[in-house]
């Protein structure tokens, strides 16, 4: 699908992201990495162990939770999004879904509740991430875990673009067509980071990174797969900036 030539009314962003045509799903490759490592740092719910609560939050149509979900046995997975839209897509997917927002009065969660927030795909969308990611961390309980993921500025081929004077893939200057880069969809990306300035902007928010990985990119050409997923070895590199972060602090 594409929203190239989509007109935007008075609601600016929000009525950008309820528009039913604009892109909400991710690449399932990234999303079956991401619920893996999410799985290690929970283990497993048995006897021993209380089921923990997990919040999608920016769950879009769900596909990510759906498959996340059989990699959590035992454990809740909770949908969160502000869009009704991608809430309705969602709920034939996931069992819970709540609708939320990260600005103005926040996610309608107590302080701690969260054992992991998954956070896929939606730092780069936002207006104010700083305070996005303190309400994370208010509704994660001490320990926490925060499993984001987010498009690398500097995957490998954009290096090679900007080289070549190239505007990059992932980065967008108009919500109404694309531009100066290759693609043909529009979804809305405000920010792109790179590995190192994600690792200091979610420590300087009061995380401790646990791990960074790579994940590929669904739309990279067939005949450059092969290449993207080996340079996923090099997070610095990589399509897809995966991150095991936990909340620090009490």
């Amino acid at each position: 699908m594409t929203t190239t030539g989509a007109r935007h009314g008075p609601g600016g962003l929000r009525s950008f992201y309820e528009n039913p045509l604009v892109p909400v799903v991710s690449g399932a490759e990234r999303a079956q990495r991401q619920a893996l490592m999410l799985a290690r740092a929970l283990g497993p719910a048995d006897g021993g162990r209380a089921p923990a609560t997990v919040l999608d939050v920016g769950c879009g149509d769900g596909s990510a939770a759906a498959i996340t979900a059989p990699h959590l046995p035992g454990h809740r997975l909770v949908g969160v999004d502000w869009s009704q839209e991608a809430l309705r897509r969602a709920a034939t997917r996931i069992p819970y879904t709540v609708r939320g927002e990260l600005t103005g009065t926040g996610l309608p969660f107590g302080d701690g509740v969260a054992d992991a927030v998954l956070f896929s795909e939606v730092v780069e969308h936002l207006v104010d991430p700083d305070a996005a990611l303190d309400e994370l961390r208010r509704v994660l309980r001490p320990g926490g875990h925060l499993l984001l993921s987010t498009p690398n500025l500097a995957a490998w081929y954009n290096r090679g673009l900007l080289l070549a004077g190239v505007q990059p893939v992932f980065s967008e200057v108009s919500l109404r067509g694309i531009h100066g880069r290759p693609g043909s969809q529009v979804v809305g990306h405000l920010r792109l980071y790179t590995a190192r300035a994600l690792r200091g902007f979610l420590t300087a928010a009061g995380f401790e990174v646990v791990r960074m990985a790579g994940a590929p990119y669904h739309d990279v050409p067939r005949p450059l797969r092969p290449l993207d997923r080996a340079l996923c070895r090099l997070p610095s590199l990589a399509s897809i900036l995966l991150v095991h972060a936990r909340r620090a602090g009490r």
